[in-house]
């Protein structure tokens, strides 16, 4: 079972993943954090690392050397080499779906727009969650961050780029995934979500209703 949670900067990615994986930890059910590429021995991984990805708008070759270099490769590469998780539930922060998204919303467009085209080229995840929070509640948020990067100040202080980063998460490159989840942060707590995000994913039992026969691109709101 892999499990990804992505979303826009200051949108709570790294609360909902350890809230997740702690869930599952009382339920003795193993789960592993994740993040960069899936496959075990990707050739190019620790390449990529010395790019500066923070930079990604300034520059279209860190942008397609990201998406077709390391994450393309990746999807290659991951039925024949996949990450050693020893049975536990994997559960990835952050993936191509925030490079591209990105793109599509700061620049630069020409790899992103093609990476949107390809978008089915890259790797799947048997339940992706996309996080998104109003502009005063990732303000509340980047204000009690001792660091706070150009990624965390662009989310709150760019209302277009935000608009455009969750659009595209949504339109183009939720539709890959076989079963999508969306909540606000802002309305949910880590906690409901979680036990939303288990249920759906068939790992933990759901408190009241029966669990849906299937999961279509189900709604979290």
């Amino acid at each position: 079972m892999r499990i990804l949670v992505d979303g826009l900067d200051l949108s709570g990615k790294t609360t909902l993943v350890t809230t997740l994986i702690d869930t599952l930890a009382a339920r003795r059910v193993a789960a592993v954090r994740h993040r960069g590429m899936l496959a075990e021995h990707h050739p190019l991984e620790r390449l990529l690392k010395r790019l500066p990805l923070a930079y990604q708008s300034r520059s279209s070759l860190i942008t397609g050397a990201y998406l077709f270099g390391g994450y393309a490769l990746d999807a290659a590469l991951v039925h024949v080499d996949p990450p050693r998780t020893d049975g536990a539930v994997l559960i990835q922060e952050g993936y191509v779906d925030r490079t591209v998204a990105v793109g599509l919303a700061g620049g630069p467009y020409l790899p992103a727009v093609l990476a949107m085209w390809a978008s089915r080229c890259f790797a799947t995840f048997d339940l992706a969650v996309f996080l998104h929070a109003s502009p005063m509640v990732r303000r509340t948020r980047m204000d009690e961050r001792e660091r706070v990067d150009s990624g965390d100040w662009r989310s709150v202080e760019d209302a277009g780029f935000a608009d455009r980063f969750n659009a595209a998460l949504l339109t183009y490159l939720g539709r890959r995934h076989p079963c999508l989840l969306v909540f606000d942060t802002g309305v949910h707590t880590p906690q409901e979500m979680a036990d939303q995000i288990l249920t759906a994913a068939g790992l933990i039992r759901p408190l009241q209703a029966p669990r849906p026969r299937g999961c279509d691109r189900a709604l979290g709101a």
